[in-house]
């Protein structure tokens, strides 16, 4: 028997590289022997067991197990069979006939294929199993930038994202470039993971070589910039893209909705529906979302309908963000129609009903869906809890708040994080139970970051706890230095217990560290037109005549028994003075808004950026009662809904 090497295939055309080619040298048996017949023929037998084909088709079959019985009895597998054999382990789930394969593989010399070994990395990535894609990885030594790709995934989706910069940055030290849209892309979403802002630095890698006008690339780097909230840079990379498609519209719609823009995200819906591009569903759930954030409910309803003409009403993520939008917007039973009449929920869908609840006060009703949610065998995530304690602490029921958070890890086995904490910290300090809330602070496993102690500084502020506030900011001041609003609290908190100096000082640090109070803003939706008014608002053509008919106003609750609550002025001023400061604020300038502009009867919608004050809180009830209208305000943390002198928060807020 001769043993002979099989002819290397011919090069590629000149200037083409296959940087998946991986020449392997097979070995054919060839055997010699006589024949029957004639002495002087030589009779010659070709031995081929070759099983590839079926083993190809029982994988395209889905036939995994035959596939691995024959690959056992195939001497020469082809790089083909170990393709499909590692993406059917894949799309089979079966981490251990990965491993077969994986170790089969090696034996035959297919160790160094990058091909294969990318493929492999993927495989592994699908399994959760970070260690083995390394393996594989750190064995090869011919890295195809395919290679880094596939790493570059697997790590990012693993949570590694700094391991993945920190293999970008070597990557680019041994002078390889990247060759294709991926692997900025995953660059880019590994800062994101991380949590660390490199984008700009990526960003600047990206136009150094010719990537801008990419489309996907720079649709990405919107998406980065605006996870990091860098709405400008966003704004600016969009503005300069020479091209854009359906995915960069959507991108930016959603960065200004989730950045707190929700005007803006309107008028580029309106700019993306003239350029005759069609939403889809992604843009739809953005545009949603801003209309909730602006308490537009005849926006709302538009969109609606926009979403039924187009079918899109049989998506679960569209759904659940209309839900959500007609509770942000006060129609509270519209949501839960939508809610009703959804042939499927996800755990998505129950969490926008119950922080629907939440948001309006009705605690029972969350709780209640809650419990639905689990008979229906959806399991609770971490949101629901989060949404339910929320709901538990508007409502003031602490106890049965008290029950959920202990339900989270030994019935459900959800470890509480931060939020959870967080939750709390605010469910005891609004029922005045503050020593109870530095307790849990003082007793959890890790660490309280800002949204604890923010927490715990906002109950202080409600129940004028000098002691706990000062000790609460304290940590505040370290942990977020350029948060004027921590500043701005316990300024409140001194100011009501009378400690003028200690106002001053507080005032002082934040002049000095050049922070500015986040000026009160109020969003009104009349005739189906927005309209934004700030506590110090001379743009309003209407100005005037909204400040003359609330000193009107004011002067007959006065008659009637109102008193201003100008403990929360800031200054040490004059009474009259205070009063005119308060009549200033952006509530009560929408409140008038509304009464002049809309027709009498139409309820009042108001949406504001920060917690509704005393004095507004009591203004208004009493202007639901004199002018005979409904008064619906959103604060920065729930519904007020105002009838007759009479709030549904029941002053507990």
């Amino acid at each position: 028997m001769w043993t002979l090497l099989q002819t290397p295939p011919p090069p590629p055309p000149c200037g083409v590289q296959n940087p998946y080619s991986t020449y392997r040298p097979r070995r054919i048996s060839i055997a010699f022997g006589h024949s029957t017949g004639s002495s002087n023929s030589v009779g010659k037998s070709i031995n081929f067991c070759n099983y590839n084909d079926s083993i190809q088709s029982f994988c395209k079959k889905g036939q995994l197990k035959e596939a691995l019985q024959l690959l056992s009895q195939e001497p020469n597998p082809t790089q083909r069979t170990y393709e499909l054999l590692i993406l059917s382990c894949s799309e089979k789930r079966s981490f251990y006939d990965g491993l077969t394969v994986h170790r089969k593989l090696i034996d035959d010399g297919f160790e160094q294929d990058p091909f294969l070994a990318t493929k492999l990395i993927n495989m592994f990535s699908n399994f959760d199993s970070i260690d083995h894609a390394r393996q594989v990885f750190d064995k090869i030594y011919n890295r195809t930038i395919f290679l880094w790709n596939a790493f570059f995934r697997a790590l990012t989706l693993a949570g590694h994202g700094v391991e993945v910069l920190d293999m970008y940055r070597h990557m680019n030290a041994i002078g390889i470039i990247p060759s294709d849209r991926f692997t900025y892309t995953y660059v880019l979403k590994a800062c994101v993971v991380a949590s660390l802002p490199n984008h700009k630095e990526i960003h600047a890698h990206i136009f150094r070589h010719g990537y801008h006008t990419h489309i996907h690339i720079m649709t990405t780097l919107i998406d980065v910039y605006a996870r990091f909230g860098s709405v400008q840079n966003a704004t600016c990379v969009f503005s300069q893209m020479p091209q854009k498609n359906m995915v960069s519209w959507s991108a930016m719609i959603a960065c200004y909705a989730k950045n707190g823009k929700p005007l803006e995200a309107f008028d580029l819906f309106r700019d993306m529906m003239t350029h005759v591009l069609l939403p889809n569903s992604v843009t739809m759930v953005s545009v949603v979302q801003a209309c909730a954030a602006l308490g537009a409910l005849e926006q709302g309803k538009l969109l609606h309908g926009y979403i039924l003409r187009k079918g899109l009403d049989s998506i679960l993520p569209v759904l659940s963000a209309l839900v959500t939008m007609y509770a942000r917007c006060g129609a509270l039973e519209l949501g839960r129609r939508v809610f009703d009449q959804m042939g499927k929920r996800d755990v998505v869908a129950w969490n926008s009903m119950i922080s629907s609840y939440g948001i309006h006060g009705f605690g029972a009703k969350a709780i209640e869906t809650f419990r639905e949610m689990i008979r229906h065998e959806v399991s609770p995530s971490p949101i629901s809890f989060v949404s339910v304690l929320g709901a538990c602490s508007h409502a003031g029921l602490v106890e049965e708040g008290k029950q959920l958070f202990d339900s989270m890890w030994k019935e459900h086995k959800i470890y509480p994080s931060v939020e959870h904490y967080a939750c709390m910290v605010d469910l005891l300090g609004r029922a005045n139970q503050l020593e109870e809330a530095a307790i849990i602070i003082q007793d959890m496993r890790i660490e309280p970051g800002p949204k604890v102690w923010g927490s715990l500084l906002g109950s202080c502020r409600i129940h004028c706890n000098v002691e706990l506030a000062e000790r609460a900011s304290r940590r505040l001041f370290e942990l977020e230095p350029t948060n004027a609003g921590n500043y701005v609290l316990l300024a409140d908190i001194y100011a009501e217990a009378k400690m003028w100096d200690e106002v001053k000082q507080v005032r002082k640090l934040l002049e000095a560290k050049g922070l500015r109070k986040v000026s009160g803003c109020s969003m009104i939706e009349v005739k189906r037109k927005i309209y934004s008014l700030q506590s110090v608002d001379e743009i309003n053509i209407q100005i005037e005549q909204i400040h003359a008919l609330l000193i009107k106003l004011s002067m007959e609750m006065k008659q009637n028994g109102y008193v201003p609550d100008t403990r929360i002025v800031l200054y040490d001023l004059e009474e009259e003075e205070k009063e005119r400061i308060l009549l200033g604020h952006s509530e009560k300038l929408a409140v008038a808004f509304g009464l002049i502009n809309s027709s009498k009867g139409d309820p009042i919608r108001i949406s504001k950026n920060l917690r509704l004050c005393e004095d507004c809180h009591s203004f208004t009830k009493l202007i639901s009662k004199y002018t005979n209208r409904e008064i619906l305000v959103r604060d920065i943390n729930r519904f007020h809904h105002f009838t007759n002198g009479v709030c549904s928060c029941g002053d507990y807020w």
